[in-house]
């Protein structure tokens, strides 16, 4: 209970109303009736959160109102993050959700290919060096499949590499393949197991230029189309740019706040492939986008013109016997794809004409598998229609565990009927956590075995409530997912997500340990308990060579909530070295060896996951000088904990330190990534802190872009420097010494080629290609084919101290246990000691 106390807590503090039950607008309903009578449907597809044209989309969605997805390749786990300092899966977990925030804004669905974002890359070629090309290809092609587009979209132009970010061409190609690709049953034939093939009438590229440019030059101008987008919707009160606006702004990890518009706007949309029946204005020009493209249909198209023209916005249930009306005639039809799609959406109409309330809450954000959950329903007519509710069952798939109440209640306009359902979780219930992040996965690809999660946005509610209804005489179903709900003294009533997890989570205590010498270091396992009474066997796997003691030891807690610490003495490996330790309980048969993360942010729900509780390891032959540290947070990374690790005393800088503190303690101060972006004091801070190198401090400066900087770009250093693009994104690209005198190469490590082997995802990025001579270039490096970077760690000399700038990407590579990275942070905050 304590452990479900602490989650709730949190909860408090991020308040959210995504997830309560809909509870749609007149206005939101009368473009709903509209919706159905549009049967067709589009695709648009790029490589990562953010690269979605969400005016676009939002014009697709609610002027042409045809059913509407995105098609993201990765889940942007390999951007910085402007909000947290979670980075890697972790940043994906929660840029996934900022894109299912933005589609709840902008009216589009959204999917996913099982391709992780591996960081930058310049060139496609590259990109499919590291994405598993076929399988990208395949989940494409099975979102087409599923989706049936009449016409797809790309972002990214596919002729063009090498003049974007590798993986935007990329997921170009993999558009133009796939659009060839899902009609033909040759390719992928294990798909037509759950979909049939499907051909796209045509493929466009979202056609543009940066700064007002012309078009590339094999941008085929007679294939060219201009479409007007910022419509006014009166029944919505916005305009497309305004609502594409906030559904953009979504992505705020990102910092892509944006602001609406009320100009006009006009996208470009160059034909690709496919039939060229269009016409300017119009990518659906001669395209069947009504019932009559279903046999029998057009007697519905007459109905529903009626239910739209008779609509009252005061009291949308006078539709609802219309509607009904047209839901029989629907079901009268032949079945097909569009049968099945429009009887769900008129369902959801009705039930938000009636105003019905439908609500399936528990009082805790999560549950183990084996507990006795309590389920709080509430079902609200508040309409005079009548309805009456049969047997509810509560469920995890289409086998229902409970089932209440009676056949043939009815729901009273205005007398919510409420009951509890209680039920045991069944034993072998899996984790409801992030799919792509159940198995362990590659660089470049997430695993995901069964077909059907493939290209899903997240994981199935774990939960659902199914509720048959009769209304005006006729029988539908509503399933409503379980949600956590509760209410804050201050936001009021707020709804959560409810997840089912496993009854215990095990997690060592430092995201990365380093070895420095032969001698054992103790290893903390945390172990917390879901369930009351944990009892099991805990150990710690290490790799070869490597020894822990003791093999074992005997866990066991007695209530929920509870956590217990276990200490194991770990002796590094003789030699240079990098791997994982991981913890390990076995429990009733079971081994669990995954932590428990929160992530928690106010415009996206709360996301509970479990990852791997283990911790990267390293033994290093490093030396470090001077001790004390202080850290001014920038955008958020892991470098305090990372230093701490070796030794170093290290103090977060809040406001009043930076301001006012005496900075002179410090041996050396380190500013976090992007701070000169992110953090509004940086004018005040800044005249210190180069008060502070003058006077004999050693001040490291990690990565800044030149976009949005809280400082005029000839302030950022002593001398000036000017910010770039230029970056190294291949890991393992080779890295020159430029000085191999400078101290900071040699002094308290001896710094050579081996150290930069094993760094991870890149080498850096945003590199100064400008600077002033006091400044002294230490290393350089380029990718493939590319002219040398020599920007990416500068060092200057001023006063009595040092002021180094660097571009490498310290913050991926310490928390990663990268040996050589270590030593040579160690030299960069070491600069100026003597011992």
């Amino acid at each position: 209970m304590r452990l479900l106390l602490a989650i709730a807590a949190l909860l408090l503090l991020h308040p959210l109303t995504a997830q309560a039950p809909d509870r749609p607008t007149s206005g939101e309903l009368h473009a709903a009736i509209q919706k159905l009578g549009v049967l067709g449907s589009a695709l648009y597809i790029a490589a990562h959160p953010d690269d979605e044209n969400t005016r676009m989309i939002a014009y697709l969605a609610n002027v042409e109102k045809v059913e509407t997805a995105y098609l993201s390749l990765t889940r942007g786990d390999g951007g910085q993050n402007l909000i947290a300092p979670d980075i890697s899966e972790l940043l994906g977990l929660t840029r996934t959700q900022e894109l299912l925030a933005a589609r709840r804004i902008d009216g589009g669905s959204q999917f996913f290919s099982r391709a992780n974002d591996f960081g930058y890359s310049k060139h496609p070629d590259e990109t499919f060096t590291i994405w598993d090309k076929d399988a990208v290809l395949a989940d494409a092609v099975w979102v087409i499949r599923k989706w049936r587009p009449d016409v797809m979209i790309l972002r990214f132009d596919p002729r063009d590499p090498g003049s974007t970010h590798g993986h935007h061409t990329a997921s170009a190609l993999i558009g133009m393949e796939a659009f060839d690709l899902a009609g033909d049953p040759a390719a992928f034939p294990e798909q037509l197991e759950y979909v049939d093939t499907w051909q796209p009438k045509r493929l466009y590229w979202n056609a543009y230029s940066w700064g007002g440019r012309e078009l590339p030059e094999h941008a085929d101008s007679t294939k060219l189309i201009r479409v007007d987008v910022n419509e006014y919707l009166p029944v919505l009160g916005e305009s497309i740019a305004e609502i594409a606006a906030r559904s953009r702004s979504q992505h705020k990890s990102q910092g892509f706040g944006s602001a609406g518009s009320r100009d006009r706007a006009t996208e470009q949309l160059e034909l690709l492939k496919g039939d060229d029946n269009d016409a300017d204005g119009d990518p659906f020009a001669n395209i069947n986008l009504g019932w009559g493209r279903l046999e029998g249909g057009a007697a519905v198209a007459t109905a529903l013109r009626d239910v739209e023209r008779n609509f009252d916005f005061s009291d949308p249930s006078a539709s609802v016997p219309a509607l009904v009306g047209v839901r029989q005639q629907v079901e009268r039809l032949p079945e097909s794809y569009w049968k099945t799609r429009k009887l769900a959406e008129i369902d959801d109409v009705i039930v938000g004409a009636l105003g019905l309330y439908v609500e399936a809450a528990v009082s805790a954000p999560f549950a183990t598998p084996g507990d006795t959950l309590t389920t709080y329903l509430e079902l609200a007519n508040r309409s005079e229609v009548p309805v009456s509710v049969k047997q509810i069952s509560v469920h995890a798939s289409r086998d229902p565990w409970v089932a209440y109440p009676p056949q043939g209640t009815s729901l009273t306009a205005g007398v919510p009927l409420r009951d509890t359902i209680r039920y045991v979780i069944p034993s072998d219930a899996p984790d409801s956590g992030p799919y792509w992040l159940a198995e362990d996965w590659k660089l470049g690809m997430y695993t995901v075995a069964d077909q059907q999660l493939r290209g899903l946005p997240e994981s199935a509610d774990p939960v659902v409530a199914t509720v048959p209804l009769e209304v005006a005489g006729v029988e539908m179903t509503v399933d409503v997912p379980v949600r956590y709900h509760y209410t804050d003294p201050v936001a009021g009533e707020q709804f959560q997500p409810f997840e089912v997890l496993p009854p215990a989570f095990v997690e060592v205590g430092e995201s990365s340990y380093l070895f420095t010498s032969d001698g054992t270091r103790p290893v903390t396992v945390k172990v917390t308990a879901a369930i009351d009474r944990v009892e099991g066997t805990l150990r710690l796997e290490v790799p070869d060579g490597w020894e822990v003691s003791p093999a074992e030891q005997e866990v066991s807690l007695d209530r929920a909530g509870q956590e217990r610490f276990y200490s194991f003495d770990l002796q590094p490996s003789s030699g240079q070295s990098q791997a994982r330790i991981t913890p390990k309980l076995e429990m009733d048969g079971r081994t669990y060896d995954r932590r428990l993360v929160t992530i928690n942010h106010a415009h996206i729900p709360t996301q509970l996951a479990t990852l791997d509780g283990g911790a990267a390891v390293a033994r290093v032959k490093l030396s470090t000088a001077g001790r004390n540290i202080g850290y001014l947070p920038g955008a958020g990374d892991a470098i305090p904990e990372a230093l701490a690790a070796i030794g170093l005393n290290v103090t977060l800088l809040d406001d009043a330190a930076a301001s006012i503190g005496d900075l002179s303690q410090y041996d050396a101060i380190v500013v976090g990534v992007r701070a000169y972006n992110t953090v509004d004091r940086m004018p005040v801070y800044q005249p210190r802190l180069l008060e502070y190198v003058r006077g004999g401090g050693t001040l490291v400066v990690q990565y800044n872009t030149s976009h949005r900087l809280k400082i005029g770009d000839d302030e950022l250093g002593p001398y000036p420097l000017q910010l770039s693009r230029d970056r190294v994104t291949v890991e393992d690209a080779p890295v020159k010494i430029l000085a191999p005198d400078h101290p900071a190469l040699n002094f308290p490590n001896k710094i050579t080629a081996a150290d930069f082997d094993g760094w991870v995802q890149e080498r850096g990025l945003y590199f100064p290609d400008e600077w002033a001579p006091e400044y002294t270039a230490l290393l350089s490096s380029h990718d493939p084919g590319e002219k040398d970077h020599d920007g990416g760690l500068l060092i200057a000399a001023y006063g009595d101290g040092h002021f180094v700038y660097t571009g490498y990407s310290f913050f991926r590579e310490l928390p990663a246990g990268v040996p050589g990275a270590y030593r040579l942070f160690a030299n960069l905050v070491a600069l100026g000691q003597t011992k």
